[in-house]
């Protein structure tokens, strides 16, 4: 574990809030290969590894605390209740938190200005956790009415591009991509929103990315264990597909290479 200054503001963490954690488990064990591990908070909840690396949390708290099944981003901040004040001082929104989980950490689920749900995180982060380009299994897309606007917010209260910081942003045509040390982590893209059903997919979010060697092959796996496809889906390209799991929630399929290919030029 580690706590370091060019460690705030960016993503250390990704956590999945299911139903049924076995069936989860099942899933995506079968479509990325994971493997799991008994999680610290109890029965609940699990870690899921790849070739022996912490790469995710489920915990199967959809249905106790009646939020919807998700995946969501955690970013780390050196004092969860200021990040968590800066977040409702520029108009989002704090659902849950701060709360302290032992040994010593304190996080906060949270929104921003126009509902997409985050986590932010006060304590240690894996050493060897990482989410982006090159070798690491994820990355992060927003999806946003307006990218530029909330790269302002999230820049705010993450203090992404300040000085010393973890993270650094540049524009690009109509994205905003978030980098650290170089390497894309995340990037927040405009687009149409829709605030309410039939198209819950276009609601504002963050989507979690989970790159794969052979695409066509795990699409295949996620629909052969119950996925199923989001083809109305107003994001995505050559290369990715956004699918839901058994449990209804989003994440998308990217080939390998294919964020480094995409934001780096």
């Amino acid at each position: 574990m580690l706590v370091a200054a060019d460690v705030i503001g960016a993503p250390c963490w990704l956590s999945l809030a299911a139903r049924d954690r076995k069936a989860a488990e099942r899933f995506y064990g079968a479509v990325l290969g994971w493997s799991f591990q008994q999680g610290r908070f109890g029965r609940a909840f699990s870690v899921a590894e790849a070739d022996g690396v912490p790469v995710a949390g489920i915990g199967a708290v959809a249905g106790e605390f009646a939020v919807p099944v998700a995946w969501t981003p955690y970013f780390a901040v050196e004092d969860a209740d200021a990040a968590a004040a800066r977040v409702g001082e520029r108009g989002g929104t704090v659902g849950v938190g701060p709360v302290s989980y032992p040994p010593g950490g304190r996080a906060a689920l949270v929104s921003d200005r126009e509902g997409a749900a985050f986590g932010i995180w006060d304590g240690g982060v894996l050493a060897q956790w990482s989410v982006g380009a090159d070798r690491s299994p994820a990355w992060l897309e927003l999806h946003a009415g307006n990218a530029f606007d909330a790269a302002l917010f999230y820049g705010e209260v993450l203090g992404w591009g300040e000085g010393d910081g973890c993270c650094d942003i540049s524009y690009e045509e109509d994205q905003v991509v978030l980098r650290r040390d170089g390497q894309p982590v995340a990037r927040l893209n405009s687009g149409p929103v829709e605030e309410a059903a039939p198209k819950p997919q276009l609601r504002p979010r963050w989507l979690v990315h989970f790159k794969v060697p052979d695409l066509n092959r795990a699409v295949a796996l996620a629909l052969e264990n119950g996925g199923s496809k989001v083809t109305d889906a107003e994001w995505g390209s050559t290369g990715q597909m956004t699918l839901r799991d058994t449990d209804g929630g989003l994440f998308t399929l990217d080939q390998s290479d294919h964020l480094g290919n995409r934001t780096a030029d």
